[in-house]
């Protein structure tokens, strides 16, 4: 139900059509590039960013359960 409701605030076609034309209007030709790079360099970041703390708590865990298997061979 919740799915639902959430579908029928995204814009459609034409919402689209009409949000390109004021970004256009708004920044220019020549900002939209630069606005889309550094766009690119953020979600770049932001999934390094992620890999790192998967990496972080992969490596803690490794950690916790290490002692717990050379206990478990004594």
């Amino acid at each position: 139900m919740t799915n639902l409701l959430l579908l029928g605030f995204l814009p459609s076609g034409s919402e689209w059509i009409i949000i390109a034309v004021i970004i256009l209007l708004l920044f220019g030709g020549k900002k939209i590039p630069e606005l889309m790079k550094g766009l690119g360099k953020g979600v770049k970041s932001f999934k390094e960013g992620v890999n790192e703390a998967k990496e972080e708590i992969n490596k803690a865990k490794d950690d916790i359960d290490a002692p717990a298997a050379d206990k478990d061979k004594k």
